[in-house]
């Protein structure tokens, strides 16, 4: 199929859908590549280097008129009139925020992809834009209040005297939200950060900040769901949180707020009355502007300055001012889409409506709105069709309950049979590995998900006993015994060996370097 690449036009977007990396990735799919000349001069990628990865060059009809339409911003009305029908297109939609684009590309007849609606899982995070563009933006939140402060982030001691390090506060400990904890904490500053989400507390800790959190907010738990989102919080947490919000602003140098709720406009963090109290000089750096701010006075791509001296910030296009980082991940995260919709890599589009991924992901589709994913009824799968003169498979029946219970009862009355005639310490041991299967499930069903991994590898060790067992039977008069033995010595070593390097590799992920 032909994928088109068109150019952005959306004021001050720099990045570009598909870098020469990526085109020859879609290549290696079975697509051909056309790209619109000059749209990657804006993050330093020049037409020469995608003619070189395998692209063709065309104008911007020529990649709007094409099957598959990469982009990274919602279409413009005149843009969607360029789609064809039946064509797909895969872009930024925020398909909650805008119905009527919806509705338009549902009459168009075309089938829209939104790159904001990936779900979170952990499937799906090499699809992830929004973690990727997450992750530039609070990197490039902090350059921007640090440019803005005007003074040292970190604290100096010179002998023109002494210069205490700035205090910088974040507002949600999301993906942008460590990363401008880890970018603060690199270049020196005090960092605190808060969150909805107390359980977060670990890892602002391991990137060197300073975790705040609202009183007693462990009683609410104002997670998302399990959706990776925050989601909107209760009256009585807010008034706490507004307290403590109106502390950390008289006492810091720099606020970077972070806050959203998918499909809702963005809470009230700072009030003005918060922004008045902050010292002169301060910078306060409002990233989710674009979608009516967490700070009272912030305008969308505009700085404001207070009458007190306080600078606000309101850059929506915080990722787009690292243009060529955020087209190589952008355009990457759309590279994994394309191999999740191209299993066969011969260059045709497979969109599997029985994928949960493909499934939330589809905003329009055969002219219907899809969106929200709740509406779109499950479909059955299609078999492919049989040859010619062949029979049909048997198809699978599910025995009736009757017959579960008669082959359960002959199950038990079997392990009856084979423990009345076993050695009792056969029976000792079969009792003491059941026990062991309960404890186990107990115990590790309250472990939190973020230590599996290191606890599986730990107790992987466990099995060090084993080579217990295996050494006493070294040396033994059978050759085959001895092999086995020796089998079991090299297996569970890897075994032990291997659990506590996985651990140790774990760990140093969350150790300041």
């Amino acid at each position: 199929m032909l994928i088109g690449v068109p150019a952005e036009t959306r004021r001050n977007e720099t990045r570009v859908a598909a870098t020469p990396a990526s085109v020859g990735q879609l290549c290696a799919l079975g697509h051909e590549v056309l790209v619109q000349s000059g749209a990657g001069e804006a993050a330093s990628f020049p037409d020469e280097a995608y003619v070189a990865a395998g692209a063709r060059m065309g104008s911007a009809a020529d990649a709007w008129g094409a099957d598959v339409v990469l982009h990274v911003n919602a279409p413009t009305a005149d843009e969607v009139g360029c789609l064809r029908p039946g064509a797909v297109l895969v872009s930024l939609l925020a398909p909650a925020l805008s119905p009527d684009l919806v509705q338009v590309l549902a009459a168009r007849g075309v089938t829209a992809l939104a790159m904001d609606a990936v779900p979170r899982i952990s499937r799906a995070q090499s699809l992830d834009v929004l973690s990727s563009m997450a992750n530039i933006a609070g990197y490039r939140a902090v350059i921007e209040a640090a440019h803005a402060f005007g003074r040292f982030f970190t604290g100096q001691v010179t002998a023109a005297g002494k210069v205490p390090p700035a205090k910088v506060f974040v507002a949600g400990a999301g993906v942008a939200g460590l990363a401008a904890i880890g970018a603060a904490s690199s270049l020196g500053a005090i960092v605190r950060a808060t969150d909805v989400r107390p359980e977060v507390a670990e890892q602002v800790r391991s990137l060197g900040g300073e975790y705040v959190g609202v009183p007693a907010d462990e009683e609410e738990q104002a997670a998302g769901g399990g959706t990776g989102y925050a989601s909107v919080t209760s009256e009585s947490f807010n008034a706490r949180a507004a307290v403590m919000y109106a502390e950390q602003a008289r006492d810091v140098d720099v606020v970077i707020t972070t806050a959203l709720v998918p499909g809702r406009p963005a809470p009230r963090l700072l009030t003005e009355e918060m922004v008045a109290s902050m010292r002169p000089g301060s910078v306060v750096v409002d990233m989710a502007a674009a979608q009516g701010g967490n700070v009272a006075g912030s305008v969308p791509d505009e700085v404001v300055v207070t009458p007190n001296g306080v600078t606000i910030i309101g850059y929506t296009d915080l990722p787009a001012r690292l243009p060529a980082q955020a087209s190589q991940l952008f355009a990457t995260n759309l590279v994994n889409l394309l191999k999740l919709l191209t299993p066969g890599k011969d260059g045709q589009l497979v969109l599997d409506t029985d994928d949960v991924v493909q499934r939330a992901m589809t905003v329009t589709r055969d002219g219907e709105v899809l969106w929200p994913r709740r509406r779109w009824p499950s479909r059955p799968r299609r078999e492919p069709p049989l040859p010619a003169g062949s029979a049909a498979p048997p198809v699978a029946r599910q025995a009736p309950p009757g017959r579960r219970v008669a082959l359960v009862g002959l199950a038990a009355a079997l392990l009856f049979l084979l423990a009345a005639f076993s050695p009792g310490q056969l029976i000792g041991n079969l009792t003491v590995f059941a026990l062991a299967v309960v404890v186990g499930f107990y115990v590790i069903g309250h472990v939190h998900h973020a230590l599996h991994t290191p606890l599986m590898s730990v107790t992987n060790a466990i099995s060090g006993i084993i080579v217990v067992g295996a050494l006493l039977q070294l040396g033994h008069v059978s050759t085959v015994v001895t092999v086995l033995a020796f089998l079991a010595v090299l297996l569970a070593s890897i075994n032990v060996f291997g659990g506590f390097a996985v651990t140790r590799r774990m760990l140093g992920m969350f150790r300041r370097a």
